[in-house]
């Protein structure tokens, strides 16, 4: 799949921050073809990035809002963190932050 716009700023600002490795596009459920837009597996944590906020995109309509509910729980039910940013958090300030989260919290695993 292609990245999109915001998916690059992103992953410019977490190289930058020289974040860990992550997984694109990750297919986290075993049944459901399901997949999250960044995976850091040693802290079991999805990264998605929300994008079309201010345009009636499908995460904005009621079913696509619906579906994605749906995902997020069953990543949350299947002992994942998801962790959703929108543009306003694409900073530096923000991906520091995700980027700590994700190292203090895969050390925290077995």
């Amino acid at each position: 799949m292609a990245t999109s716009r915001l998916e690059a700023k992103f992953l410019f600002l977490w190289r930058c921050l020289d974040g860990p490795p992550l997984e694109r596009e990750y297919r986290f459920h075993p049944d459901r073809k399901w997949r999250a837009d960044f995976a850091h597996l040693p802290s079991h944590t999805l990264i998605e990035i929300e994008g079309g906020t201010w345009v009636a995109g499908r995460h904005n309509r009621g079913s696509g809002f619906m579906k994605d509910a749906e995902k997020y729980l069953e990543a949350a039910l299947g002992g994942w963190r998801v962790i959703r940013l929108t543009e306003r958090q694409l900073d530096a300030e923000w991906i520091e932050r995700v980027r700590d989260y994700c190292v203090r919290s895969g050390r925290d695993l077995p």
